[in-house]
């Protein structure tokens, strides 16, 4: 079912480093879900995650404006590979964080667990298509 936050969850797999590591993670559907993230959020379990799909292949950028956990930010490129992981973003930082060219998604995850369980770029993403909850 959704999450307290209203969002869709979806099981997300990532293969990288010949290893398979599998997240719980909700989908940010509709611009409004987009902009708000997971800001104002305490936690986030280490098997946890947000995913952005975009609506079209194109550089992205997030801040982590009224965002308050370290996040890593996965970019996800059109083939579902990963292209680039900006580690441990700065908390409420207004500060762009771009995208290394375009992507398809954004998968947001706690600080750390990409080092952590060698989540490198070339690494593929595989989650299910999920509409938009209204």
């Amino acid at each position: 079912g959704p999450s307290p936050a209203g969002l869709a969850q979806v099981h997300l797999t990532i293969d990288s480093s010949r290893r398979t590591h599998k997240f719980i993670v909700e989908v940010a559907h509709t611009p409004e879900e987009q902009a708000q993230g997971l800001m104002f959020r305490q936690s986030l379990a280490k098997d946890r995650g947000m995913l952005f799909p975009l609506a079209e292949v194109r550089p992205a950028g997030f801040w982590m404006k009224d965002t308050l956990i370290p996040l890593d930010m996965i970019w996800i490129g059109p083939d579902r590979k990963i292209t680039g992981i900006a580690e441990n973003t700065v908390p409420m930082s207004l500060e762009n964080v771009p995208s290394p060219g375009p992507v398809t998604a954004v998968l947001e995850i706690a600080r750390g667990r990409s080092a952590g369980l060698g989540i490198k770029a070339g690494g593929s993403v595989d989650w299910p298509q999920t509409p938009a909850l209204r």
